[in-house]
């Protein structure tokens, strides 16, 4: 059915009665700094980037902020965001007939070319479907009109997209910088031929889309099963189209300076701080880091576009803290010079810096110093990972007790008073032993604090392991809940009563869906759905998740929990994801999950010429190596 052209034009009017009705209705107002608005009629394409979350989560996500001004500097196209709407939000929306809204203009989404959702967790999955519900879009691709925007996903999350494959037309795999545009000018043609009545049908545009590197177009492939149930591969079904989907990698960052005007939220969200990536990949090898693993190669920005970026970005947008942000912000290969520059740039002045990522050693304590000679110093944080050194060896995460022990005593000496370690319980080989191991450094890092002060104190924050795509993990299998719950009573009571050792742990119950959702095929699909239906909504949070209506779903659509779970693989298994090609070699991924069963570490590759994982030669690179900094505790 055509779209009228009532249903493009702003729901304002509408909904601005609605809004004394429902908590925080700044969210749904826009008209935050540095927005773009443009005039659609003058526009050849429009874009919805929506986070399948609430404002307040979503607001200061950096894909979201970079792709939205990438595109609102192209001429001719329009870019607007779009967010989760709360549980009495979407009550009104429904009770008034009203569907889902930009923040900029409030145009419904079907006003628009392409609505693409950023998905940085697979908890997300339900409000995404709500959106296009709620946006008046049939939820299965196949059921949706020539003229119906093209939804579109990517993101992490978006790497095994097979439990969206009925829902979506495209997934971005990689980088989305260069990736929007060379869309929006196959979009922009598309919709010139349609609106002088030659238009060529939905599925041409997804054929075009389908040659564009990193484009996956699920309806031109084809999951196919043994007899047993088991997945025999997705092969396509369409000539023309790759047998496997490269992943789209941006090489040089220079070029690509965003945000250079990040949106200023009107009301409270969970960070407010100009953010600069300076490096994207990790070749740290945590065998556990989905992230580390699907952004390789390692990319640095330079450390004059670094800074450039922290100058012009603050002066347009008035925050007050900057981020320094990558998986491994210390690893960059100029942020001693970097963080000396900077401060020496903003000392004395309100601005304040930070390193939100860091290694744990006492060069990032020099780092953190830095950063901070105001004498702002509320606390570090760091991540373990593992309570023992055994467990520490299985996951590729190459810290030594010796090494957090001789970093918590830099930090304490220094004056900083709090240290937050972060942790993981699940791990594949776990014994009950290593788990206690947690609360035993913890109250050894605490130990150290108190030789410098009574009141500093210490954080322990546990959460469990879920299984992921692309990593030497993603053979393991995943703890149950009841697993998880032993794991943490046996945290607690080694820890006691211990004053100035705060243990925060997250409820287990989620982690069994995340576990789902991200090893899951498109049999999944249907739970999805299913779920949606019940009414499933921000599964991320605990407060609206429901692990029981989730366990229905998979009932009504005949699936086994734990078969996604609880099962560990075995070396022939077939993921869904297979034809996604992140870039990593399976064979290489298959030993190093061997070496984590014997217990053996993996070099970083980034101070070795290793090309073993399959990347650089997948792109033909040659990386550099660098040089390590000389570590000091003094």
């Amino acid at each position: 059915m055509a779209t009228s052209a009532s249903s493009r034009e702003s729901i304002w009017a509408d909904l601005e009665p609605l809004l004394p009705q429902v908590r925080k209705p700044a969210q749904y107002t826009g008209g935050e700094g540095n927005i773009v608005v443009k005039d659609h009629r003058a526009c050849s394409s429009s874009w919805l980037l929506v986070y399948p979350d609430a404002y307040e989560v979503g607001q200061p996500n950096q894909g979201v902020q970079i792709l939205y001004e990438v595109l609102g500097e192209r001429e001719g196209t329009v870019a607007e965001r779009g967010y989760s709407p709360a549980a009495d939000m979407e009550a009104l929306l429904r009770q008034h007939g009203l569907p889902f809204f930009s923040l900029e203009t409030h145009r419904p989404l079907r006003a628009f070319d392409v609505v693409a959702f950023s998905l940085a967790t697979e908890l997300g999955y339900t409000n995404l479907l709500t959106a296009l519900d709620l946006g008046e879009m049939a939820v299965r691709a196949a059921d949706r009109a020539d003229d119906a925007p093209l939804v579109m996903v990517g993101g992490h999350a978006a790497f095994n997209p097979e439990p969206l494959a009925p829902f979506v037309d495209v997934v971005c795999a990689g980088d989305g910088e260069e990736f929007v545009g060379e869309v929006d000018d196959l979009v922009k043609a598309w919709r010139a031929d349609r609106e002088r009545g030659a238009g060529w049908p939905r599925e041409e545009l997804l054929e075009a889309i389908a040659e564009v590197d990193g484009a996956y177009v699920p309806r031109f492939y084809e999951a196919e099963y043994t007899r047993q149930g088991r997945l025999r591969g997705t092969f396509p079904r369409r000539r023309g189209v790759p047998y496997r989907v490269p992943k789209r990698t941006v090489s040089n960052l220079d070029a690509w300076p965003y945000p250079k005007r990040s949106v200023v939220p009107l009301t409270e969200t969970v960070h407010e701080r100009y953010s600069v990536e300076i490096f994207r990949g990790c070749t740290r090898g945590c065998r556990f880091c989905q992230a580390g693993m699907i952004t390789r190669p390692v990319r640095e920005r330079s450390k004059d576009t670094i800074k450039e970026m922290v100058d012009n970005g603050l002066a347009e947008t008035g925050f007050e803290e900057v981020g320094l942000l990558s998986l491994s912000s210390a690893d960059h290969s100029e942020i001693q010079g970097l963080c000396g520059e900077v401060a020496d740039a903003y000392e004395g002045t309100a601005t304040s810096l930070s390193l939100p990522s860091t290694r744990v050693d006492a060069f990032n304590v020099d780092l953190a110093d830095e950063l901070t000679r105001d004498g702002r110093r509320s606390g570090l944080t760091f991540a373990p990972e593992a309570g023992t050194e055994r467990m520490r060896r299985v996951i590729n995460k190459t810290v030594a007790e010796a090494d957090m022990l001789a970093t918590a005593e830099a930090a304490f000496s220094r004056g900083w008073r709090h240290i937050k370690l972060y942790f993981m319980i699940g791990l594949p080989t776990e014994t009950d032993a290593d788990v206690v191991g947690i609360a035993e450094l913890g109250l050894k890092v605490l130990e150290v604090g108190k030789r410098y002060g009574k009141k500093n104190k210490v954080t322990v924050s546990v959460g469990g392991f879920v299984p992921k795509p692309h990593t030497p993990f993603q053979w393991a299998a995943q703890d149950s809940p009841e697993q998880l719950r032993h794991k943490i009573g046996l945290i607690k009571s080694r820890v006691g009563g211990e004053k100035g050792l705060n243990l925060r742990y997250h409820d287990p119950a989620p982690g069994v869906l995340e576990g789902i959702l991200a090893r899951g095929d498109r049999w999944v699909a249907d739970a999805v759905q299913r779920a949606f239906e019940l009414g499933a909504r921000f599964d991320g949070w605990d407060e609206c998740f429901d692990l029981e209506l989730w366990r229905r779903a998979l009932a009504d659509a005949g699936l086994d929990e734990a078969w996604y779970t609880t099962r560990e693989r075995d070396e022939a298994e077939v993921f869904p994801w297979e034809h996604l090609d992140s870039g990593l070699e399976r064979d290489w991924l298959w030993t190093d999950w061997q070496e984590a069963l014997a217990e053996r570490e993996l070099g970083d590759c980034r101070w070795i010429p290793c090309y073993d994982c399959g990347v650089c030669p997948g792109l033909d690179l040659e990386h550099q190596t660098g040089h390590l900094p000389i570590i000091s505790a003094s």
